[in-house]
């Protein structure tokens, strides 16, 4: 059980961030407390728990980000001649999400350890790339830039790897019955998905909004490479692209009333609490290790990201930090002005945008079958510039068939989910 929140102010924020040593994750986790500290008084503090996948990795994350809190409120204070005065406390955990065994027990600290989790953001995972066509990606820059830069198809991927076995010191035949795992699949998609289950009461105690699941996604979500028949992209070529395209499946259709049977399973209601919200964001364009490159090829890459954006591309954040804009924003939003924009305008994809002059702000991004909010009509007239590829104006018929789809993963989900439960708990 959880510990009590009987008593806890509404100013004690717990935000927990997966995958935080590096690229995104970690600017998320600066960007966090920058915006925390800039925004609250001081009788607010946070708590960031963060994750890596061993207690090197967390003790370094945990220095640089002592560091970065430390610059943080010596050049607030010489410039804006205020001190920082919010308190920020930092947590590390480890989890390896590709071993539900780990996730399990992480989940069982958490619930011991935590009297709420106001906000989990599911960043870390893995692109399952193996390089990249030269051929391809020098003549699609060359004929068709900014687009190639933006929705690239020029990344080789590992097609049919799986996870090793989940209960590795169980019997052969034990072994043999369980089921495959696709490694890219478990790391951003599944791994997160029995990670919230678990914790779904720490979220349900969130006492100054509902808990929220903030999953990031990518502008490579393409609906094309996304088949129910290989939900974890075992067989694709695109294992990264079609798990995104999952991830948004899931995250825009957890509100419908359709769904709701398996969401409610998913993320049980819990007494008055109101039930977590879940949102998906994603960072723009931004230069990550995603990829393996050399370091003369991530300057060139970095500078191509900067050309886009100078010539109209309003996605091209091109550093991790200005990319973790949108998953900040709606991790410390105010729960009424994301009520309301639902209200207003549909849920959302909300994507790092920004303009020329570097700017950079929360917008809402294209998804087929969802449009812009789940309207039929909301994404009609929109510049082209900002459409994601295979993404038309929203019909009828395509609204209908998303939500098809998303009752289908969310069935198909939580079937997985119990399984995987009950394979895990027999080796108990």
């Amino acid at each position: 059980m959880a510990p009590s929140t009987a008593g806890l102010e509404d100013f004690h924020s717990y935000i927990l961030v997966t995958g935080a040593n590096g690229g995104l994750g970690y600017s998320i986790c600066c960007r966090l407390i920058d915006e925390f500290l800039r925004t609250r008084p001081s009788s607010h503090s946070l708590r960031l728990i963060i994750t890596t996948r061993d207690k090197s990795k967390s003790h370094d994350t945990i220095a640089k980000l002592k560091d970065h809190i430390f610059r943080t409120r010596r050049h607030h204070k010489m410039h804006e001649k205020t001190p920082l005065v919010a308190k920020i406390y930092l947590q590390a955990e480890q989890v390896d999400l590709c071993h539900l065994r780990s996730v399990q027990n992480l989940t069982k600290k958490l619930l011991h350890a935590l009297p709420k989790l106001d906000t989990i953001i599911l960043n870390a995972g893995q692109g399952g790339f193996t390089g990249v066509d030269w051929p391809l990606a020098a003549w699609t820059i060359l004929t068709d830039f900014p687009a190639s830069v933006t929705y690239p198809t020029f990344k080789l991927s590992q097609v049919g790897d799986v996870t090793g076995p989940q209960i590795p010191n169980s019997s052969a035949l034990a072994r043999d019955r369980q089921p495959d795992l696709g490694t890219v699949f478990c790391s951003n998609v599944f791994g997160h998905y029995m990670l919230v289950h678990g914790i779904a009461p720490l979220l349900s105690n969130s006492t100054a909004t509902a808990g929220r699941v903030v999953w990031i996604g990518t502008l490579e979500a393409y609906p094309s490479v996304f088949s129910t028949s290989d939900m974890q992209g075992i067989k694709s070529p695109s294992a990264y692209e079609s798990s995104k395209r999952l991830t948004d499946v899931l995250a825009l259709s957890s509100s419908l009333v359709s769904t709701q049977p398996f969401v409610r399973r998913f993320l049980p209601p819990s007494g008055d609490h109101r039930p977590p919200k879940q949102y998906v964001t994603h960072p723009g364009i931004c230069a990550t290790n995603i990829v393996r490159l050399h370091w003369i090829l991530v300057y060139i890459m970095t500078a191509a990201f900067y050309l886009a954006r100078w010539v109209g591309s309003p996605w091209h954040t091109a550093t991790s930090y200005k990319g973790a804009c949108a998953p900040v924003w709606v991790a410390l939003a105010a729960q009424e002005e994301l009520d309301r924009l639902e209200k207003d305008g549909g849920a959302g994809k909300w994507g790092s945008g920004i303009n020329v002059e570097g700017e950079e702000r929360a917008t809402r991004t294209e998804v087929q079958g969802w449009g812009i909010g789940g309207t039929v009509g909301d994404n009609v007239g929109l510049q082209k510039k900002k459409r994601p590829p295979e993404v038309e104006d929203l019909t009828e018929q395509a609204r209908e068939q998303f939500e098809l789809l998303g009752r289908e993963c969310w069935q198909s989900m939580e079937r997985l989910r119990e399984e995987w439960e009950g394979i895990l708990g027999e080796d108990d």
